[in-house]
């Protein structure tokens, strides 16, 4: 199981160069790929150029580039271009963003995501192969139809065959992640309720009459190592609550639905409920410790050394971690913690 780092966006209160130092020491410590995120603040794709230019081995992942932001054909010449300037890096990972973002930032109809998302990374693949993109599906039309465009090709070659990874929450998702994706990047994986999420894997494996061999599993987890474990979870608790209490509305949050999937449906409510009325503290003191054992690495060198094995007995490729510490130094601390639990 190889270890990643989840950078996340460029917070306030972290400089640029922090954040910089932050990958930097990834790297020396032999972790294998960094990601950066995008919502509506820094992007990922300027982070993961800056990067290049500032790391010489690391694996520059992409968690997500939003597909509601860029045409496929932007994405295709985007991760060419930094695979080019990496000396072939690049780790593409594509997600379909949520309602919120997709239509009030974006400007584009959150509709039809199986069916968007299959066709979207159909035309990645054709472009990054630099065959003449035509095509003719559902939700994209390459050219466009009574017009001057006309099928054309990417000018640049990347350096190697760009994995493409998808950010799957929902079922159908995930098991299109198995069908067309070379990876999984999931958002509070459970490796106790792996058999299911395994299952839709397969599902989508099976409709492409392909294997999962060398699929990567690779979920971001929330991590802080404490001999506190109650203060450990509790730097769990404000992102998580946002998720499960604020990432949507009522009728629409898929990281609520993942919750209640888990088996903690009374509480999932509740904190939705208390969020969504603005009672964010209590909504994050619902969140009960059983939850955030199952899907964090929060406590102990013991308990998460427990816990990171059963990561890699769940099937996880890459376990990337997103440090739950807001300096530098608290950061590198984590990192370090957890490369020596990795030995």
């Amino acid at each position: 199981m190889k270890l990643g780092l989840n950078l996340g966006y460029l917070i306030p209160g972290m400089s640029p160069a922090d954040h910089l130092e932050v990958v930097q020491e990834a790297e020396r410590l032999g972790y294998d790929s960094v990601w950066a995120a995008e919502a509506y603040g820094s992007d990922t794709a300027t982070v993961l150029a800056w990067l290049a230019g500032n790391t010489s081995s690391i694996g520059l992942g992409s968690a997500i580039f939003q597909m509601p932001a860029r045409s496929p054909a932007m994405t295709a010449m985007t991760a060419a271009t930094l695979d080019l300037l990496s000396g072939g890096r690049v780790l593409l990972g594509l997600g379909t963003s949520g309602p919120q973002v997709a239509e009030g930032w974006h400007g584009q109809r959150f509709a039809r995501q199986l069916q968007r998302t299959r066709e979207y990374v159909a035309v990645v693949r054709m472009a990054l192969a630099r065959e003449r993109v035509e095509f003719h599906g559902e939700t994209i039309e390459l050219p466009l139809p009574d017009g001057p465009g006309k099928p054309l090709r990417l000018m640049i070659s990347p350096v190697h065959r760009i994995p493409i990874y998808l950010a799957a929450i929902g079922p159908k998702n995930t098991a299109l992640a198995g069908e067309i994706a070379d990876g999984w990047l999931p958002i509070f994986f459970s490796p106790e309720h792996v058999s299911d999420v395994r299952a839709l894997l397969e599902e989508g494996a099976g409709r492409a009459g392909r294997s999962l061999e060398d699929f990567d599993i690779a979920p971001t987890v929330n991590t802080y190592i404490s001999d506190d474990q109650q203060a450990a979870r509790d730097r769990m608790r404000p992102v998580l609550a946002l998720y499960v209490g604020g990432m949507g509305s009522r009728k629409q949050n898929f990281y609520n639905a993942l919750v209640q999937r888990y088996g903690f449906e009374d509480a999932a409510r509740q904190v939705q409920d208390l969020y969504l009325d603005g009672k964010k503290d209590e909504a994050a003191a619902a969140l009960p410790n059983e939850l955030i054992d199952l899907i964090t690495l929060a406590g102990p060198k013991d308990h998460v050394r427990e816990r990171m094995a059963a990561f890699r007995e769940a099937g996880v490729g890459t376990l990337t971690i997103g440090p739950m510490a807001s300096t530098k130094e608290e950061r590198v601390e984590q990192l370090r913690a957890v490369a020596e639990l990795a030995t």
